[in-house]
């Protein structure tokens, strides 16, 4: 028992200590400890065969101490499985606050995406503001150019007629 119970602590200090090197997860650290728990478990159980087909009794009958030693066993079993249960559960609860950490991650990409959508809509509809502004501009520019060279050629016709018909009087 004893034996088994040395074991089982320098199987865990060991596993610990190749969970941290490898890998900083505290889910992956927790999955290797579960892992670490159903080995031992495992290795109780063979002990716990063995120690039922163990007769050292008179006739090769079991003794007191036979289902003693079995019974023994059959609680530090229960005993790892209880720890397994405990284990399984922080497991659990670090897997929960991934998928909401997921979760949250998606809602706040799809605001973001969704703002950015309503940014992108809000700009093109002032380009195309600013197009039909530029238009509207351009447009009065033209009819602006016209006027004036309409009024240049005026009066460069009226300055023309005026100097030829005061020029050939003298």
């Amino acid at each position: 028992m004893i034996r088994s119970l040395l074991l089982f602590i320098c199987l865990s200090s060991s596993i610990k200590a190749l969970a941290a090197q490898n890998d900083t997860s505290a889910y992956q650290t927790q999955r290797l400890k579960i892992n670490a728990l159903l080995a031992d478990r495992s290795a109780k159980f063979g002990q716990y065969d063995l120690s039922l087909s163990a007769r050292t009794g008179i006739f090769g009958l079991q003794t007191k101490n036979d289902l003693k030693n079995s019974n023994e066993i059959l609680r530090g079993i229960i005993l790892n499985d209880n720890n397994i249960f405990r284990e399984l559960k922080i497991l659990m609860n670090y897997k929960d606050q991934e998928v909401q950490q997921v979760n949250t991650n998606a809602t706040n990409s799809a605001k973001r995406i969704e703002a950015y959508m309503q940014t992108i809509k809000r700009l093109q509809d002032q380009n195309e503001e600013l197009k039909a502004k530029t238009i509207d501009v351009a447009g009065k520019e033209k009819k602006e150019t016209y006027s004036i060279i309409f009024a240049i050629i005026i009066v460069l016709a009226g300055g023309f007629y005026f100097y030829n018909k005061y020029s050939k009087k003298p």
